[in-house]
């Protein structure tokens, strides 16, 4: 176990001074493997939605829901999951909305092995893909949904991009997605921001606000676009929560002493950021 933890301690440390081109997210979800996080019973990975839970699984499940209600999934769809994590929210659509067939993918193999295993339904299928480059045809999907995944694409407007090819006209691109409220101020905000960038793979283009990422969805040739800010039921609350978990017994078990820390410190790392729900059509 010491092993295991210093080996990741040392994983960590090296996503700080990688000096690679692209960022790499598999490598954190690596490292956060099925034991690194906050869950009950599930494996969410995300900040969660929180005006009326009270568990991270709860959380979690609730913004998985409220993507895939302004995403409009309804019965007969063929929807597209960019970056799936270990697939729960696959499986709650499937179980909520009843669409016909759910395409996950996700560069990370690791999560996807496990997400096949812990999800055998024929009406999912989990692949592994990049975002930006989608290995599907023209008009391929009805639905194309990224749940706190899309800030990972790099660059997000290539994924615009991809998605605006692969959907159906009329087709509904949805994202639960992080964007800058306002720069930092101070040196020491600017700090934390980027160290909270390199620990989450987050590439640099794709640090900007809401009117930047409505022009681009514009340039990529979506209309109806809707935004829907909902960061009062995110950062404070998760925030919250996770420094109430991190004393569980069960968590200082299982997961990785840095992480608890990250989830545990008084820093300002959301102060300033805006958390959005976004959905815009393929006219």
């Amino acid at each position: 176990m010491a092993t295991a933890k210093l080996a990741a301690t040392a994983r960590m440390l090296g996503l700080f001074f990688s000096r690679q081109e692209r960022c790499a997210p598999q490598k954190i979800y690596d490292i956060l493997s099925t034991h690194n996080n906050l869950a009950e019973n599930s494996l969410y990975l995300n900040l969660g939605y929180w005006e009326n839970a009270s568990t991270y699984d709860g959380a979690c499940q609730a913004l998985a829901d409220i993507l895939g209600r302004h995403a409009g999934i309804g019965a007969g769809d063929h929807i597209l999951d960019a970056g799936c994590g270990f697939g729960d929210q696959d499986d709650y659509w499937l179980r909520r909305f009843g669409p016909a067939h759910v395409t996950a993918i996700n560069i990370t193999s690791s999560q996807l092995s496990v997400a096949r295993a812990r999800f055998p339904d024929p009406r999912l299928e989990f692949t592994t893909a990049d975002a930006t480059a989608l290995p599907f045809g023209q008009s391929s999907f009805d639905k194309v949904i990224a749940l706190e995944s899309a800030f990972h694409f790099e660059p997000r407007e290539a994924f615009f991009g991809e998605a605006m090819r692969v959907l159906k006209p009329g087709g509904v691109l949805a994202l639960a997605d992080i964007v800058v409220a306002r720069p930092p101020q101070t040196a020491f905000a600017r700090h934390v921001a980027k160290i909270g960038r390199a620990l989450w793979q987050t590439p640099e283009c794709n640090v900007y606000g809401e009117e930047v990422y409505l022009a681009k969805l514009k340039a990529a040739g979506f209309g109806e676009i809707k935004i829907t800010p909902i960061t009062p039921f995110v950062f404070a609350p998760f925030k919250a929560f996770a420094q109430r978990r991190v004393m569980d017994a069960e968590i200082r078990r299982r997961v990785h002493p840095f992480l608890r820390h990250v989830w545990a410190a008084s820093h300002g790392g959301f102060d300033n950021m805006e958390y959005l729900i976004i959905t815009a059509v393929k006219t």
